[in-house]
């Protein structure tokens, strides 16, 4: 089987995006993104997802040039509408906004909504790590997982993701769908023709089914049971009613080639600077990395790594 090179592969996705009229500097964003998603190993986040955008762009669905208008300016928060642009564009504005709010009043916050799939959370928050800065980012996304105890999917995969500053400049990072797996897991066992765990996902039936056509389907399972449910129902909270974005089943996913998504983020900077011990901060972290790596290992483990270590 061949290989591409990254950069073959993000030169692929620009001119791809540029022919449908994104301009040069956001679909170089979006490509790499992608192509980062699948160099992490998340392949449900990366190039698989190229078709799906330029179907949206092709529609309307999603606009090539994404203009967002600021709403709210209170100084440490800002929000933003979307108008339906570009996730990984509007996230970028997002993180730069925030960002820059901590770096004067020690915490910025920006709100998105009427925004589009942004693609692996972690490409945005280990941005603002590797700036300095602690970050959350939460979104909220299309229904595939129903409320605990139901059958019925009513709520997104709505992923959030935490970034640090670490010691040396590493970043401890975690970047988490609420589901058993992504979404994109599910739809790339599909493509490949094999069969997923039967702890995935439930067929139209409510049984646990391991054919990803079904799994598509049917309903995702919530990861840790009802805990799952409960994060993701407060992401949507985060995400889209404190935004002014859709809720519920009033998202549109990345694969639905015609309908606006209404998806909506919440990016969260802090500035350790601000907490006056920035020394202690980076030691702090530094003795918890040493911690967790020093410990004896569990039997069929060769290394403990830090979250966002690999």
């Amino acid at each position: 089987m061949s290989r591409l090179s990254p950069e073959a592969l993000r030169g692929f996705a620009t001119s791809v995006l540029t022919a449908t009229g994104v301009p040069d500097d956001d679909a170089a964003l979006v490509a790499d993104s992608l192509v980062q998603a699948d160099l992490w190993g998340h392949q449900s986040h990366g190039v698989l997802r190229l078709p799906w955008y330029v179907a949206r762009l092709r529609s309307g669905a999603m606009t090539t040039r994404t203009e967002p208008a600021v709403l709210s300016d209170t100084g440490p928060l800002v929000l933003l509408d979307g108008r339906h642009g570009i996730g990984q564009v509007l996230t970028e504005r997002a993180r730069t906004t925030a960002v820059e709010r901590a770096r004067i009043h020690g915490v910025g916050v920006a709100g998105v909504r009427n925004s589009n799939h942004f693609g692996t959370a972690m490409y945005w928050t280990r941005r603002a790590a590797q700036e300095g800065c602690v970050a959350v980012l939460t979104t909220n996304a299309s229904p595939a997982m129903a409320p605990w105890g139901g059958r019925e999917k009513v709520l997104g995969t709505n992923p959030w993701s935490i970034a640090a500053p670490g010691p040396d400049g590493r970043v401890v990072a975690v970047d988490i769908a609420n589901t058993a797996v992504a979404r994109g897991k599910i739809y790339l066992a599909k493509n490949r023709g094999e069969p997923i765990p039967d702890t995935w996902a439930l067929g139209p039936d409510g049984a646990p089914t391991t054919d990803p056509t079904e799994g598509v389907l049917g309903v995702i399972l919530p990861m840790a049971g009802h805990k799952g449910y409960a994060i993701t129902f407060l992401m949507d909270v985060l995400s889209g009613a404190l935004t002014g974005s859709s809720v519920g089943t009033g998202v549109h996913g990345p694969y639905e080639t015609d309908a606006p998504s209404g998806c909506g983020h919440l990016f969260l900077a802090l500035d350790p600077d601000a907490f006056g011990d920035r020394a202690g901060y980076e030691a702090r972290v530094r003795q918890l990395i040493d911690e967790v790596k020093s410990v004896p290992l569990a039997q069929g483990f060769d290394d403990v790594f830090y979250p966002g270590e690999v």
